[in-house]
């Protein structure tokens, strides 16, 4: 089927067909690839056409997509210093990404990540600032990225489509923000947003019916925050909502473990291990059930609780002697009442320190 495809695209046109019809030509073919193959088999046809690989290395392709609503969702997530891995649930594939530039400073710091439209943003600290490290689907290669204008550590975050927002966090000089800002991985550009009512770090951050949410977090070392904050990105305005995330964080551990599926937002109460449901209308909690058992976390430190398209992921590892293993559980929301299958699982440090979804 690839070399039915890739013939039609490259056989020769009449030589009548001037330039414009043979781009339209060939764009109706590539835009079938689109519609009917996987992100993960775009490196294969690349391979034997230069003009798809040239739409891959452009990110074009990757526009067309998401403007004909289709999303392909990885997850990638790193449970070793300099070194990444993703997943395709769909297919289980595995890949390992390119190995970061090795930066001392950087390696020790701590570190947070966001994926955004076809790059992986890690944010961490050099001895007196901030930098970016960007890894790009399109070259499959790490280089520095763009710098905040109001660099940061320890903030709420996510992601939708090519643009993402992060929310509070903590400056250079340990001050608790209450800034946000945006981000476009198409202009490489950071706009600054109006700030939030309430300064916080150690806060998570979803996108749900359009709208961004900043959860939880901490005010000070000692004060823990219960509310939210929903930024309507229309009005430009920010709304606290009271005791959104009591009891979902604590003073000494993990940021909200909080995820998106379908417009629908889960936690995860890593004190209980139990799983949350959120109810927009009345502001409230259901319980579904309990956290899959295998994975080991300290005050919600270690494990990874992610939206991945239609699925809700948990990410993790048993703690064994002699080696480690990380594995990912999922549950499908719309398929039934709470149920854990493991879909995933390789040799591999079994501490998550950073995980992140991208979608493309």
């Amino acid at each position: 089927m690839l070399e039915g495809q890739s013939c039609l695209i490259s056989r020769s046109l009449p030589s009548s067909c001037d330039q414009e019809s043979r781009l339209a030509y060939m764009t109706y073919h590539l835009l079938e690839i689109t519609r009917s193959k996987r992100v993960s088999d775009y490196g294969s046809i690349a391979s034997v056409n230069r003009n798809f690989h040239s739409l891959v290395r452009s990110g074009e392709l990757y526009k067309e997509r998401r403007q004909l609503g289709i999303a392909e969702h990885w997850v990638y997530f790193s449970c070793n210093v300099q070194e990444w891995e993703a997943y395709d649930p769909y297919r289980s594939r595995w890949m390992t990404l390119p190995k970061m530039p090795h930066n001392e400073c950087f390696m020790c710091s701590d570190k947070e990540s966001l994926a955004v439209g076809t790059e992986l943003l890690v944010f961490g600290k050099e001895i007196l600032s901030h930098i970016v490290l960007s890894y790009s689907i399109l070259t499959n290669s790490w280089s520095p990225g763009v710098d905040m204008n109001a660099p940061r550590c320890l903030f709420g975050s996510a992601s939708f489509g090519e643009k993402a927002i992060v929310a509070g966090g903590m400056d250079a000089q340990g001050r608790v923000l209450c800034s946000a800002e945006l981000y476009n991985s198409e202009t490489k550009r950071w706009i600054t947003l109006p700030c939030m009512n309430k300064a916080r770090r150690m806060c998570s951050g979803v996108f749900m019916n359009g709208k961004f949410y900043v959860i939880g977090g901490m005010a000070s070392n000692k004060e823990v925050l219960t509310c939210g904050e929903e930024y309507d990105l229309e009005k430009g305005t920010w709304r606290v909502i009271e005791n959104m995330s009591e009891g979902l964080n604590g003073a000494s551990g993990a940021p909200p473990l909080v995820a998106v599926v379908e417009n629908e937002l889960y936690a995860a109460q890593y004190a209980g291990k139990l799983v949350r449901k959120y109810n927009i209308k009345d502001n409230t909690w259901t319980t579904l059930g309990e956290l899959p058992e295998r994975p080991e976390a300290v005050n919600g430190w270690g494990i990874a609780f992610r939206g991945c398209g239609e699925r809700l992921l948990v990410i993790g590892g048993p703690r064994v002697m002699g080696g480690g293993m990380i594995e990912l559980h999922s549950w499908i929301p719309r398929e039934g009442p709470l149920r854990w299958n493991m879909i995933g699982s390789k040799p591999s440090g079994n501490f998550v320190y950073n995980c992140a979804v991208m979608g493309c």
